[in-house]
């Protein structure tokens, strides 16, 4: 028997099952100095009747000022609906929206529907995601090959840190003993370090801004 690919996981339905309800607050306006905190994204939705609501999802990057914690808040035409801790999962007409992230940023905030192909909700344009977004409609081959530097970066990244610290890990007593200890054949002066991290950082952030973040960013920092 064929499952259904919509049937969703233990995963999403633990993330569903964070989700709590809203207050009711109106969605703050975006003011240029949360370009850097603050991610916002918008999803136009038609309704039975053929009215259209608009979804927000707000995500504060540096976490609530009351515990630290990042949370997701949905809002509908400008209502605050719901709130969860991340991963957070909606559950919205038609389906659900999906907000994930890691530490350089959002790496996913998508509407999946009941049926049809998942697709991503629109940044606010004065939000950093939407400025790239601008970069990448107004110029779209800079904007690809600022992508592959970004990507190429990170795989350097990646290159330089892993061995450093698997070389690390194997100098505990426990491992040594047992496996041996292993030697970086990558070994760089403390400013090219810095140097590497903050590059790493940066190209992080970019692919972030463009939901392109995965696992190997953060093998990278």
């Amino acid at each position: 028997m064929s499952s259904n690919k919509n049937t969703p996981s233990l995963r999403a339905r633990l993330a569903e099952r964070r989700a709590k309800p809203g207050d009711g607050r109106p969605l703050p306006p975006f003011r240029w100095w949360q370009t850097l905190g603050r991610s916002l994204f918008l999803l136009d939705l038609a309704t039975v009747d053929g009215a259209t609501t608009t979804f927000a999802v707000d995500v504060r990057q540096l976490g609530d000022r009351d515990d630290g914690e990042v949370r997701a808040r949905l809002y509908r035409d400008g209502r605050q609906m719901a709130v969860s801790r991340l991963p957070a999962r909606f559950a919205v007409p038609g389906g659900h929206i999906e907000v994930a992230a890691r530490a350089s940023g959002l790496r996913r905030c998508h509407f999946v529907p009941d049926a049809g192909e998942e697709r991503q909700l629109t940044p606010h344009p004065r939000s950093a995601e939407g400025l790239r977004a601008r970069l990448h409609h107004r110029h779209p081959v800079l904007s690809t090959v600022i992508g592959v530097i970004a990507t190429l970066v990170v795989l350097v990244g990646v290159c330089i840190t892993v061995p450093q610290i698997i070389e690390t890990i194997s100098q505990v007593p426990a491992i040594a003993d047992s496996i041996g200890t292993f030697t970086s054949p990558i070994h760089l002066p403390p400013v090219l370090n810095v140097i590497v991290t903050i590059a790493v950082v940066i190209a992080s952030t970019e692919r972030a801004l463009r939901l392109r973040s995965s696992w190997l960013d953060e093998l990278a920092n």
